[in-house]
């Protein structure tokens, strides 16, 4: 019998769009995934993995597949359909996967599952093909990944290193390639920190968006899906297809926010940033790394602010000093009173500790985050997104070693907080520094953006990830051109409005715009076909836009082009007095946007201004 050649792991399809090209120019995924099988089996990542798929159950999984496909008129049409088909993945072992016990990498927990978590149905109905469980710290209770009795991950970088976490199986085998994308946790930033830590992308949404049901709690109020990946459009399109509202999660809030965040953005950095080990050092150089990254922000256009990060610490402090670790003893409590000796030493210590709060301190200790929510959200008005080293150092094992529970918190750092104030996160590569004996380790940046922007901070995230070109994860190779537009995580239906006058940015109606969420997309011009004019006994001063008459001279005029909620747009207009009114314009790369334009009869005996390109100069002409 003929049998097909087993690719080499330099063939492997890597990113979504390697797997569609594959699919797509007629390989079978019995061909592909089981040819991935059969190399994992031999040879894997270290401790990266708690149970992998068996040759039988994985035939019996393609098949099923198959069965599927096989409904639609052709192929093409099945790969439409299910945007993820064929593609492999892996799921942290607290998420609950028909097939394999969940063991919270805990073997005395280990129990046996007859539903999957609503995300693993939602991708298994995309086509997606688990290939098995990966290493996490113990409960989910830990940023450094070392925490696991079936082994602990090093980076994929190096083997002195930890690989973070706590979902550090996750992140390790996408570093290497071996599958696709993984799932992981994020609470405290166990989905961000081993992303930062191994070169690869973890996308974490805002709390609500994607839902937990099926997924072993570490802090139900708290916790988050994270999705890692290879690149940022194959974190976005797995998120786009895991998001939504499930009744079965009662902590389920899916909420869209705007699409963008704009063209150039306002990056609040930390004023006093945090570098290197609790003793202060920092010898991999994070320090100069975050400095590079910082000018790589500018380099984009876009302007960094130095922002005063003690607020967001004091919130952080909140997470391991406070009661929200009840939530955590709330899982194991009934095994802690049984048997003990089932945990991991340190993770038996930071859980005990929920037994020194009291209901008392747990309502105070709410008082004081609705406070600090309140107050932190006003880092809005000042900035479009943060911007923070992912963790402050890379530790190695021995570091951990001697002093496990120190390392794991100062790991928090610029992580812990996010899921208490309800934002959303983006870690992303962002270089490279030198370890021990010159070792080459990842360097990266995390991206924080308010709650429910999720599909603007994506697409940012495109942006940065273009700009550095970077590896993918530790596989030596870059990623292919995408071949097809992706899906994208959903966000609010809007409409882009030129405004040509008072709304401008900084000008005095321009509030009327930032109260409705809309953002600045672009700044541009029209298309030279138009004239401009200053509008007599308006309050503020106001210009007037009209086409230029095919007979008479036009110019091109500045405009900004903003993006504006459609739920928002009706409120909008009602604030806009006549001879005003929203039409068409053109602009200058020949788009067209709805924009402001003015009634012909108005501008008789207006003064004409076109020739000053645009209103701004005109009103700073008046001075």
């Amino acid at each position: 019998m003929q049998t097909t050649p087993t690719p080499s792991p330099a063939a492997q399809p890597l990113t979504l769009s390697d797997w569609r090209a594959a699919y797509a120019a007629g390989v079978s995924p019995a061909h592909l995934l089981g040819a991935l099988q059969m190399r994992l089996v031999g040879a894997r990542s270290a401790h990266a993995w708690i149970a992998l798929v068996d040759a039988q159950a994985l035939a019996a999984a393609v098949a099923n597949l198959e069965a599927r496909a096989a409904t639609y008129p052709d192929r093409a049409a099945a790969l439409r359909a299910m945007p993820l088909f064929g593609v492999p993945f892996a799921a942290k072992d607290n998420i609950d996967v028909v097939g394999f016990p969940t063991t919270a990498a805990c073997p005395a927990f280990a129990h046996g599952v007859d539903a999957n978590a609503t995300v693993i149905e939602r991708l298994q109905q995309a086509g997606a093909v688990c290939l098995g469980k990966t290493n996490l710290d113990q409960f989910a209770t830990g940023l450094v990944g070392a925490r696991s009795p079936y082994g602990r991950p090093s980076s994929a970088f190096s083997a002195d290193y930890i690989s973070g976490g706590s979902s550090s199986g996750s992140a390790v085998v996408v570093a290497a390639g071996e599958v696709c994308f993984a799932l992981g946790t994020d609470t405290a930033g166990s989905g961000r920190v081993p992303a930062g830590f191994n070169n690869i992308v973890g996308m974490k949404p805002t709390p609500g968006r994607v839902s937990n049901a099926g997924v072993l709690p570490a802090c139900r109020t708290l916790d988050c899906i994270a999705v890692l990946a290879l690149t940022v459009s194959d974190a976005a399109q797995v998120m786009a297809v895991i998001e939504g509202s499930d009744p079965l999660d009662a902590y389920s809030s899916f909420q869209t926010g705007p699409s963008h965040l704009g063209a150039k953005l306002r990056i609040g950095v930390p004023m006093k940033p945090v570098f290197g080990s609790a003793q202060d050092t920092d010898p991999l150089g994070y320090a100069a790394a975050f400095a590079k990254a910082m000018a790589q922000a500018q380099a984009l256009g876009h302007t960094v602010v130095p922002l005063d990060f003690e607020p967001l610490h004091s919130v952080a402090n909140l997470l391991y000093s406070g009661p929200w670790v009840a939530e955590r003893h709330t899982v194991v409590q009934t095994l802690m009173d049984s048997n003990a000796g089932a945990l991991d030493p340190t993770v038996a210590r930071v859980i005990g500790r929920a037994t020194l709060f009291t209901a008392t301190d747990t309502f105070r200790a709410q008082y004081l985050l609705r406070a600090a929510q309140r107050d932190t959200a006003l880092l809005w008005q000042q900035v479009d997104v943060l911007m923070a080293p992912t963790a402050p150092t890379h530790p190695t094992h021995a570091e951990v070693d001697a002093d496990p529970v120190a390392v794991n918190a100062h790991m928090g750092a610029y992580t812990n907080f996010v899921n208490l104030l309800g934002w959303c996160a983006l870690a992303l590569p962002a270089g490279f520094v030198s370890g021990i004996a010159q070792q080459r380790l990842p360097f990266g940046v995390t991206f924080i953006a308010p709650g429910a922007a999720d599909a603007a901070l994506a697409r940012f995230g495109l942006e940065w990830e273009e700009s550095l070109a970077s590896p993918l994860g530790a596989t030596g190779r870059t990623a292919s051109p995408i071949s097809q537009s992706p899906s994208w995580p959903a966000s609010q239906p809007s409409m882009p409005i030129a405004v040509v006058g008072a709304h401008l940015s900084g000008m005095p109606l321009n509030k009327q715009l930032t109260e409705r969420g809309a953002r600045l997309l672009e700044v541009t011009h029209t298309a030279a076909r138009y004239q401009l004019f200053a509008l007599p006994n308006t309050t503020p001063p106001k210009p007037g836009l009209q086409r230029a008459a095919v007979d008479q001279p036009g110019a091109s005029i500045a405009v900004e082009v903003w993006d504006v909620p459609r739920q928002s747009v009706g409120s909008f207009l009602a604030l806009i007095p006549p001879p005003l009114g929203l039409g068409s314009v053109e602009l200058s790369d020949g788009r067209w946007v709805h924009g402001f334009i003015c009634e012909a009869h108005a501008l008789v005996g207006a003064t004409e201004v076109t020739a000053f390109g645009g209103w701004r100069a005109y009103v700073q002409s008046l001075k």
